[in-house]
């Protein structure tokens, strides 16, 4: 509200732009702040030059805080408060969607606290969210205008000399009816903006109410199941390679993962294991050496004598390119869907050699939709030998196909249809959104949070995974190496946590979702393109205006 308050005073374009330009840096670097200690760490730049390299991209970071004040600027002065609050919040929520942001966040976001009010981003997103909040702070501002404006002209009467013709003026605003009459006039301007607000907070709550009571109501399609995740907080392979080797640096975190593993599998009855990204830091299933070809056998042993699927994550190869995946391994018997998931395998990543598991390649893979920008992908724009002389940190990773429903056969022999998202996918609400459309029972999520562990980033991380339950009505296990390991319910409640640099492990009976068809799943991320479009056909209506109002 400040920085709305002190955009309304600038008189020109330029100065609005200019305002735009300081707010994105400002939230920037007060959030996102811990970013530029990743950079400093993954690329070895100091603290202060990568801090400068944070503030430097934050117009790009938050770009919608440059359409926002362009297009109410330009409202405002030539159709009024109100059309430049709709304008406004249009093109901010418009921006977000249409220029894809590195972190995924939105203002939304910070409504998840309030468990009635964030039940409400199973209609538009947390993108909705947003949209209801901007309107809440203008309406706020115009309701501290006209309790400002009302006063302050009482007191101008009051201040007028008692030589003037006003003097009568004066005497009479010190009166106890003067006053009451200048508190009627200033609440009567701040009632109405006011009353939006509580209408806005009331609507929202009484949603959330009913949409929790209406999910308390709704009998399980199915019997839960007992899920089992590893935390084993080892992190930084690259570090360790350097230190140990590359043989000795995979056979420390496989023995590492098996040993948890057993211990946990000891101690409760799991129909699934899940363990984090990149866990086993090699291919799996395409092997690249004779131990490589060892490893993937001792792991496919391992689930075979546990008798529980495994899923993690790994490096999957296919069509001259590597990929950042996830495997789904099932283990082997008599009646099960090996051999299905040999055909899956073979149809959708193409068929390959897999000698390092002979007799059982009864796996399948999702490979990651959104690798993140430069360390793992780089647009072949901008891949090149010199740029990477130059970056030698840039990586090699392609992206996926996308959503993608994955069917798992449990301990128990039923079939569990996942939607896999791997890191950063879960900052993108349409590949959630479109694995529920397709059908998916829960949302497993691997990630590696481990560049971000110094700050708020794996709050912040699991916060858009909150999010996504929420809009697909799904629960959701999420495996981290380091931290925050998760239990999500559909309604966006963390039933366990593993916290940030923590060995540890969870265990959860987890009810499978029940496709409950939301509006979010129905029509996908539509509340961007709308508000995209609405901004733009406002702002050539307003533009088309010749008279140019100004504000009291």
């Amino acid at each position: 509200m400040p920085w709305l308050a002190a955009l309304d005073r600038l008189r020109s374009l330029r100065a609005a732009i200019a305002s735009g330009v300081v707010m994105s840096v400002a939230l920037t670097l007060a959030v996102f702040g811990w970013f530029a200690l990743a950079i400093a760490d993954y690329t070895a730049l100091s603290p202060p030059a990568a801090l400068l390299v944070l503030a430097a991209l934050a117009p790009l970071v938050q770009p919608q805080f440059v359409v926002f004040a362009v297009a109410r600027h330009v409202t405002r002065r030539r159709a009024g408060l109100v059309t430049a609050a709709f304008v406004g919040a249009c093109a901010y929520v418009g921006a977000e969607w249409a220029l894809p942001k590195l972190f995924g966040d939105t203002l939304g976001h910070c409504l998840y606290p309030s468990v009635w009010m964030r039940q409400a981003a199973d209609v538009a997103g947390a993108p909705g969210l947003t949209f209801v909040l901007l309107l809440a702070n203008a309406a706020v501002l115009a309701a501290a205008r006209g309790l400002w404006g009302a006063f302050s002209t009482s007191a101008s009467i009051a201040r007028a000399s008692p030589a003037s013709p006003r003097a009568a003026l004066r005497v009479e605003s010190s009166s106890p009816a003067s006053r009451r009459a200048t508190l009627r006039d200033a609440i009567a301007a701040a009632a109405p903006p006011a009353a939006g607000v509580a209408l806005l907070a009331l609507a929202l709550c009484a949603y959330g109410a009913a949409r929790l009571r209406q999910l308390d109501a709704t009998t399980p399609a199915a019997p839960p199941f007992t899920a089992g995740i590893v935390q084993a907080n080892l992190s930084h392979y690259d570090r360790m390679r350097a230190e140990r080797g590359t043989y000795d640096t995979v056979r420390l975190i496989v023995d590492t993962y098996f040993g948890i593993s057993r211990d946990l599998l000891a101690r409760a009855p799991l129909d699934v294991l899940i363990w984090p990204e990149t866990v086993y830091p090699t291919t799996f299933g395409v092997p690249k050496s004779p131990d490589g070809a060892a490893f993937d056998r001792e792991i496919v042993d391992f689930v075979d004598r546990a008798g529980v699927p495994l899923v993690f994550g790994s490096y999957d190869l296919g069509d001259g390119a590597e990929y950042n995946a996830a495997m789904f391994l099932e283990p082997h018997g008599e009646g099960t869907a090996a051999t299905e998931g040999a055909r899956d395998h073979a149809a959708t990543e193409g068929a390959r050699d897999r000698g390092a598991i002979e007799g059982t390649p009864r796996y399948r893979t999702y490979r990651k939709a959104w690798p993140f920008p430069l360390t793992e992908y780089v647009p072949p724009v901008l891949d090149s030998p010199t740029m990477r002389r130059w970056l030698p940190w840039l990586g090699t990773w392609k992206p996926g196909a996308g959503a993608k429903v994955v069917p798992l056969r449990l301990r128990d022999g039923r079939t569990l249809r996942i939607a896999p998202l791997i890191c950063y996918d879960v900052l993108d609400p349409g590949i959630a959104l479109a694995a529920a459309r397709a059908g998916a029972d829960l949302i497993v999520t691997l990630s590696n949070d481990s560049w971000f562990a110094n700050g708020a980033g794996p709050r912040l991380h699991l916060l858009g995974a909150e999010f996504r339950s929420i809009e697909t009505r799904l629960p959701q296990l999420r495996a981290t190496n380091t931290g925050i390991s998760a239990v999500i319910t559909p309604t966006g409640d963390v039933l366990e946590r593993a916290g940030v640099d923590a060995r540890a492990t969870l265990v959860a009976r987890v009810v499978p979702g029940s496709r409950a068809r939301t509006l979010a799943v129905a029509w996908g991320d539509w509340l961007g393109p709308v508000a995209s479009a609405l901004a733009l056909v406002s702002l050539v209506l307003v533009l088309g205006t010749r008279a140019e109002r100004e504000d009291a």
